[in-house]
């Protein structure tokens, strides 16, 4: 029997026979489902435990991407039961994408190369603008560290115990997965949980703070990538976002 997990206009999440089982609309662009697939076979390739993949299909007109299932709560769901525990589970979070980072795979796409394309392909950005991004972004070091590109709490699966303590955690969705700088992924990160609590919760700085402690580095490196991915993330042109990223856009504010 399915179990649907997720619902939208272009795709849906199901699970069956103990599958995952990722179901594209028949509008969908094909090269993007098997782009997605081949990114995920090479995430697996690198060494990360993630559910792996099992098979790539179209069935009336339909393609899909078929997984191992993970069973357990995202770590979103997990933080709104317990929020009392939200610093210790942004800490598991940052260990576990501490630990991938670790893991490189040669033939995934440059993390630089596709936010220089990103950056390119921005119309509303004044060129004043652009090119002190881009600027910024050919001065930043050439890094071969496996990054997510969307890890956010909506993409950590975890398996905790019946007091709310995480026992193991894994992340799902690679298909932003590239080779690049380890802080340009945290400071991605550090964005989205500004998107998903907002500016009245401490977890984004918790997280960002849990990195550098942990990883000696510095918070000014991490800042410096936060304009380059905010004007990434404007390609994505969702409205609701729109301020918030040109806020972070502003390089003066991070020189």
């Amino acid at each position: 029997m399915k179990k649907y997990l997720a619902k939208s206009k272009l795709k849906s999440v199901y699970v069956e026979n103990n599958k995952a089982i990722k179901v594209f609309d028949k509008n969908y662009n094909k090269s993007d489902v098997l782009y997605e697939a081949l990114n995920t076979a090479r995430v697996e390739d690198a060494g990360v435990n993630i559910p792996k993949l099992l098979e790539v299909a179209v069935t009336d007109g339909k393609w899909s991407i078929t997984s191992e299932y993970v069973e357990g709560p995202t770590l979103t769901q997990l933080i709104e039961k317990y929020p009392d525990k939200a610093d210790d589970y942004i800490k598991k979070m940052v260990e576990y994408q501490i630990s991938f980072q670790k893991k490189s795979n040669p033939l995934l796409l440059v993390l630089k190369d596709k936010m220089n394309r990103q950056i390119n392909s921005i119309e509303q950005l004044d060129n004043s603008v652009k090119y002190e991004l881009l600027t910024r972004l050919n001065s930043m070091k050439n890094h071969t560290k496996l990054c997510h590109g969307d890890y956010c709490p909506d993409n950590i699966i975890v398996s905790a115990d019946a007091k709310g303590n995480i026992e193991e955690i894994t992340a799902v969705d690679w298909v932003h997965a590239t080779q690049g700088n380890a802080s340009a992924d945290i400071a991605n990160t550090f964005l989205l949980l500004k998107l998903q609590f907002g500016d009245k919760s401490d977890i984004p700085e918790k997280y960002i703070s849990t990195f550098c402690e942990l990883t000696n580095t510095k918070r000014s490196y991490v800042n410096e990538w936060l304009p380059l991915v905010a004007a990434a993330r404007l390609t994505k042109n969702k409205e609701e976002e729109k301020e918030l990223l040109e806020q972070w856009i502003n390089v003066v504010d991070f020189q």
